[in-house]
C-alpha cells in the first residue's frame, strides 16, 4: 500500500471513528433517560419524535442557544481550556481499540483499527488519565468553592482506585503475555477463552473501578448535587457545560470499548459481522452502567475512600499473586 492511499484510510477511519463516537454520546443520554424511566416506572423522553429519538438533537440545539455566562472571577485561560482538556483524551482513547477483523476495500486490505500499537493498554492508561486534570483545572480556575471540592475530589478519587484499575488486569496480561489490544482480541477466539471466564475477579474489579473513574454513580462525588450544587462544572453553562457532558459520556464508551475487547471478547461472535458484534456488547456495558446509576445509592467520600484502598486494591494484589501462582509457576 503506497504511502497516499495509508495517509487517505488513516483519516478516513478516524472521520469515521469520531462521528461514530459523537453519535453514540448523543444516544447513550436517549437511552440512559429512557432506562431510568422505566426503573423509575416513568415513560422517558417520547415528544421529540418516535419514541423521543430526536430528544438529543433538541438538547444539543438548546444547549447551543443558551446563554454562556462567565463569572468575573475566573482564570480565563484555565477556565476555557477545561472542558477540552476533559473531552478530548476520552477521544484519544479509541485510536487503539479494534472494532473487527480485517476487510478488502477496493483491493486494499484495512485493518479495523486506527493504531495497532504493541502497548495498547499502557497507551489506554496513559491517556484516560488524563481526563481528571480537565475536571481539576475547571473546578481550581471556577473562583466556586463548590467547584474547588469537586475538583479536589476527582483527583484523590481518581489517585484511590487507578492503582487498583491497573493492577485489576495485571491478571489478563499474565496470561496473555501481550499489550496489544488486537492480540488480546485474537486470544479469546472461542466464547469459554473470553478473559471473563478466566479473570473473574480482575473482571469484577476492573468493572468497579471503571465506573468510579469516570466519576458515575454511585461514585459520582465530584458533581454530588446534594452537596456541591453541580461540583467541578458549577459556573459551566452553553456548550462548554455539553463538552463536559460529552466528555463523560464518551469515557463511559471508551471504558465500555475497552471491557469489551480486553474481556468479553472483543468483536469475536458468530453469524453476525463482527463490527456488529462489537457494537451490541458496548451497547449492553453501556446498559448496566445506567443500571447500576438507577439502582445504588451514592457513597459518602469516606466510604468511597475506605472501599478502594481496603477493599478493591488488596483484593487486586490478591488476585494478581493468585493468578501467577496458577499460571506462571
Amino acid at each position: 500500500m503506497s504511502v497516499e492511499a495509508f495517509a487517505v484510510i488513516t483519516v478516513f477511519k478516524v472521520f469515521v471513528v469520531i462521528l461514530a463516537v459523537l453519535t453514540g454520546c448523543a444516544y447513550a443520554t436517549w437511552l440512559e433517560r429512557k432506562l431510568i424511566g422505566h426503573i423509575q416506572h416513568r415513560i422517558g423522553p417520547n415528544l421529540a419524535g418516535p419514541y423521543g429519538l430526536l430528544q438529543p438533537i433538541a438538547d444539543a440545539i438548546k444547549l447551543a442557544f443558551k446563554e454562556d455566562f462567565v463569572p468575573d472571577n475566573v482564570e480565563r485561560a484555565a477556565f476555557f481550556m477545561a472542558p477540552l482538556v476533559a473531552f478530548i483524551p476520552a477521544l484519544l482513547t479509541f485510536a487503539v481499540i479494534p472494532f473487527g477483523d480485517n476487510v478488502t476495500i477496493l483491493g486494499h486490505e484495512i485493518d479495523m483499527v486506527i493504531s495497532d500499537l504493541n502497548i495498547g493498554i499502557l497507551y489506554v492508561f496513559a491517556v484516560t488519565s488524563l481526563g481528571v486534570y480537565g475536571i481539576v483545572l475547571a473546578g481550581w480556575s471556577s473562583g466556586s468553592k463548590y467547584s474547588l471540592l469537586g475538583g479536589i475530589r476527582s483527583s484523590a478519587q481518581m489517585i484511590s482506585y487507578e492503582i487498583a484499575y491497573g493492577l485489576s488486569l495485571v491478571g489478563v496480561l499474565l496470561i496473555a503475555q501481550t499489550l496489544s489490544l488486537k492480540e488480546l482480541v485474537a486470544q479469546q477466539e472461542s466464547f469459554f477463552d473470553w478473559f471473563v471466564f478466566r479473570q473473574p475477579l480482575g473482571f469484577v474489579l476492573f468493572v468497579i473501578c471503571a465506573i468510579a473513574e469516570t466519576n458515575r454513580a454511585p461514585f459520582d462525588l465530584p458533581e454530588a448535587e446534594s452537596e456541591l450544587v453541580a461540583g467541578y462544572h458549577t459556573e459551566y453553562s452553553s456548550l462548554r457545560f455539553a463538552m463536559f457532558y460529552i466528555g463523560e459520556y464518551a469515557n463511559m464508551i471508551a471504558v465500555a470499548s475497552v471491557v469489551t475487547t480486553i474481556f468479553l471478547g472483543g468483536w469475536q461472535g458468530p453469524w453476525l459481522p463482527p463490527v456488529v458484534w462489537f457494537c451490541l456488547k458496548v451497547f449492553f456495558f453501556m446498559a448496566f452502567y445506567v443500571w447500576v446509576r438507577g439502582t445504588l445509592p451514592r457513597f459518602r467520600y469516606d466510604q468511597l475512600m475506605n472501599f478502594g484502598w481496603k477493599v478493591l486494591f488488596p483484593l487486586a494484589l490478591l488476585n494478581v499473586i493468585l493468578t501467577a501462582l496458577w499460571y506462571r509457576l
